[in-house]
């Protein structure tokens, strides 16, 4: 394939000698024609590991060329991939300055085309930014539309700085958002017979993964450095400690525990945290992320607060009160929290939980309903049809195959706020509404 790659810098450069690697023609475009030059003359523009190598073989064979002529580029290629630099601005806010400037270059560079190109964005951009202020750029400056003259399609890179060609090349996943099959069919064949698994998405998805991949490494990074800093304040060895955690690959580093949901609870997690939280400030240490978890667990319940106030309705039916499905454990539920906090601002509520039934409950979680919420109790009723005879609202907790059949009963009329993401949620009638899809 015939590709044309726009921005020299780290991850075009990159990009653009592992596509020749790969079997495609490639053209290099820059403002700046010292960076030209350096492709022109066989040379890294920047330094990584073993991508001199790689531009000296192919440039020399003459499968990687460069200019600062955009119109040349676009005419000689099939695809062309944006990789400028998307730097913050001094808000914090993302600067996409330099990627519409190239949009409105390439619009108006494809608008004597007589044949389709592909555009495919590469630079970091927060979702909606392809859509709200690239496309119509595009569309503008070429004066064709999306899918008839042009495609558009963004695929995020995944390189990380002294190991990119690696990475280039062993990818622990591909992600290729676009509107039409036909792009992101095109874009997959860059990437033929690269390791790893393939994602096809919306656009806002793969950008948003992006950011969910950095900040998450950016957490792990202080985390580890939070526990390092309350292990040598305790006199443990950190690095022992992270590589016992580390071991653990079905809880600690795994899919648990990362899907979008409710806020955390139970007896385990809520004094745990404060536990530690505690030790850190008993021996003087500074953990922001640690301290900030109970707190933004607790927006997650004024979040639903909010949100079940915004449907104006007053009778509210709850399945599930436990704090996860299978228990009968309410210490710390949030959905406990969740409940007392509605009951205050005058919802008429019934709970079904088979599990916190009254003639089930024994030991602690007995003593606990009892003593510590009571006026609970009371709200408990025995079948979970009858909150669908009470409810204008059916707040689902947690998962469990009783609730199904009532939600598939309700009417158009009634409203589902879930919690937890249940199956097969377009067979529901009523009006339904995720707690953050």
């Amino acid at each position: 394939m015939r590709i044309s790659v726009f921005g020299l810098g780290y991850v075009g450069c990159v990009s653009a000698a592992c596509l020749c690697e790969s079997g495609h023609e490639v053209w290099g475009i820059d403002v700046d024609p010292v960076k030209v030059n350096f492709l022109l003359e066989g040379k890294s523009p920047i330094v990584e590991y073993e991508l001199p190598e790689l531009i000296a073989k192919h440039r020399a064979a003459g499968h990687l060329n460069a200019t600062t002529s955009i119109e040349e580029a676009v005419r000689k290629t099939e695809i062309s991939l944006i990789c400028v630099g998307t730097p913050s601005l001094p808000s914090g806010a993302l600067n996409t300055e330099y990627a519409r400037r190239v949009c409105e270059q390439i619009g108006a560079a494809i608008k004597d085309l007589t044949r389709s190109h592909t555009v495919v964005l590469r630079s970091t951009l927060l979702p909606g930014t392809t859509r709200r202020e690239l496309l119509p750029r595009l569309e503008q400056f070429s004066g064709k539309a999306e899918g008839n003259g042009f495609y558009i399609a963004y695929n995020p890179e995944f390189l990380r700085e002294g190991s990119a060609v690696s990475d280039f090349f062993g990818p622990p996943k591909t992600v290729i958002g676009a509107e039409r099959e036909v792009a992101a069919k095109q874009v997959a064949e860059l990437y033929k017979g690269l390791p790893g698994p393939f994602h096809m998405t919306k656009i806002e998805e793969a950008e948003l993964v992006k950011y969910a991949d950095n900040s998450f490494h950016a957490v792990k990074v202080v985390f580890g450095n939070e526990i390092g800093a309350i292990a040598k304040s305790v006199g443990v060895d950190s690095h022992r400690v992270m590589d016992i955690f580390c071991s653990d690959t079905k809880l600690n580093l795994s899919p648990y525990y990362l899907k979008p949901g409710f806020a955390f609870g139970g007896s385990c997690l809520p004094k745990d945290v404060r536990a530690l939280s505690a030790c850190a400030r008993q021996n003087n240490v500074a953990a922001p992320l640690l301290f900030s978890l109970m707190e933004s667990n607790e927006e997650s319940v004024k979040r639903a607060v909010k949100a079940i106030q915004a449907f104006g309705k007053k009778k509210l039916g709850v399945m599930g009160l436990a704090f996860k499905a299978g228990t009968d454990d309410m210490r710390e539920s949030p959905v406990v929290e969740l409940v007392e906090t509605l009951l205050g601002k005058g919802f008429n509520i019934k709970i079904f939980d088979r599990n916190v039934s009254l003639a089930r409950l024994m030991g602690s979680n007995k003593a606990y309903i009892e003593s510590a919420i009571p006026h609970l109790a009371e709200l408990l009723c025995e079948s979970a049809d009858d909150i669908a005879v009470h409810s204008e609202i059916v707040l689902v907790t947690y998962r469990d195959h009783e609730f199904y059949p009532v939600l598939q009963k309700l009417s158009k009329h009634q409203i589902v706020y879930d919690l937890a993401r249940v199956p097969d949620s377009e067979k529901i009638h009523a009006e339904y509404h995720g707690v953050c899809w």
